[in-house]
């Protein structure tokens, strides 16, 4: 779609709406949003796009998020843009976890319209932002606006959280237009997390490792990652025998702007799926949890769309949900937005109850945060990430992979 200008907040959302219901009639999480700069020109709106032709495409794209890296990649390209804190971001409902941190990590100003009791960051509705760290609650305080919606149904609501930016002639919403995001939202969020759980159950996957060298499957596998199937451990315990992939991702995520952090994730049988770095230096969200579980999901998508229905049930066999394997973290979660934005996307990964065979879905090799911290972090996260997801992240159990990424 394209839009030139606005300076009302109003308008603004009402571009974010309309985005909303395009998602809506793709099929995917029906939620939209736009970038303004400084003078109301709206450089790029877009919507979710997390499932396409009805298969999941992408559990990171959500709108804001995409924008991100789409202003990330235009900067890249050599195109002048302002700096992050000049653009305003406008989304049609309250940002997930992923996205809060996402807009914090990269220091863009959100206008949120509809709000998320369930996954939203301001999910209490009060602006206090108790999901987030101390430190980012502040930065979320000067940051996330929540403009008033006046009348009397249920749909009104006063101003919460910093004010809209100056430029903004009108600063509320109308009842129609937020009815308008809450209900889109509503209309399609339970049948798109049915997507997430069309995968065959666990005791019917298959193992990719049998399969022979010149498979589709394995071909396009080791095709994004060439050491796919290298490696193998008992399932759900990775051991020192990962170290190797891990060390060499952790050295290439350095290489491209990290920290030295990487992402392994292991398949229901204790197969090597995907060991990636993160790619910094092109956005400043592109974490490697974000690029692991991405190239998962992209992979899938790209195998089964267009698939007969035998081929695609035999990607599904081979390749299963997320949720039955293991992610391993080469660094364990801490206070930063980056850290909270990789929580987010883990949980809109999963996108519903880990298995009770499988409770320690998320591990991480070297811990960054205190037991007791890490605990108090998830236990403050919005309603599905702490009791319908329970994201809880574990340390590895082995001692020799700890020390070999000591």
């Amino acid at each position: 779609m394209v839009f030139k200008k606005t300076i009302d907040v109003q308008a603004a959302v009402a571009i974010a709406a309309s985005e909303a219901i395009a998602a809506k009639t793709q099929g995917t999480f029906a939620v939209g949003g736009l970038m303004l700069d400084q003078q109301g020109n709206v450089l790029q709106s877009l919507h979710s796009n997390v499932i396409k032709h009805g298969l999941i495409y992408d559990p990171t794209a959500h709108a804001e998020r995409q924008l991100i890296d789409w202003y990330f990649a235009e900067v890249a390209k050599g195109r002048e843009l302002p700096p992050p804190s000049e653009i305003t971001i406008i989304t049609s409902l309250d940002p997930c976890c992923m996205c809060t941190g996402a807009i914090l990590a990269a220091g863009f100003n959100v206008i949120a319209a509809a709000p998320d009791r369930d996954a939203g960051v301001n999910h209490s509705e009060d602006a206090a932002f108790a999901a987030l760290p101390e430190r980012l609650q502040a930065q979320a305080a000067k940051h996330f606006c929540y403009p008033a919606v006046l009348g009397s149904s249920s749909y009104a609501r006063p101003a919460a959280g910093a004010a809209p930016k100056s430029f903004f002639i009108g600063k509320t919403i109308s009842e129609p237009t937020q009815a308008l995001c809450s209900l889109v939202f509503e209309a399609t969020a339970e049948s798109a997390m049915e997507r997430f759980n069309a995968d065959l159950p666990v005791t019917q996957l298959k193992c990719p490792a049998t399969l022979p060298a010149n498979h589709r499957i394995v071909r396009e596998l080791k095709k994004l990652y060439p050491d796919a199937l290298a490696y193998r451990c008992t399932p759900q315990q990775p051991d020192e025998g990962l170290a190797p992939f891990l060390q060499q991702a952790m050295a290439r995520d350095r290489e491209q702007g990290g920290e030295g952090d990487a992402v392994a994730l292991l398949d229901s049988f204790g197969n090597l799926i995907l060991c990636m770095p993160g790619r910094l230096t092109q956005s400043g969200i592109r974490t490697a949890f974000m690029e692991t579980t991405r190239a998962y999901a992209q992979l899938r998508y790209k195998l089964m769309v267009d698939a007969t229905q035998a081929q695609r049930e035999e990607v599904r066999q081979y390749l299963g949900h997320p949720k039955d394997g293991t992610f391993v973290f080469a660094q364990g979660p801490d206070h930063s937005a980056q850290s909270f934005m990789n929580l987010g996307a883990y949980g809109s990964t999963m996108e519903g109850p880990l298995s009770p065979q499988n409770p320690a879905q998320l591990q991480y090799v070297r811990a960054r945060l205190p037991e007791g911290e890490l605990s108090a972090l998830c236990a403050s996260l919005p309603p599905l990430y702490r009791h319908v997801i329970r994201i809880r992240p574990t340390q590895v159990a082995d001692e020799r992979l700890i020390a070999a990424l000591a």
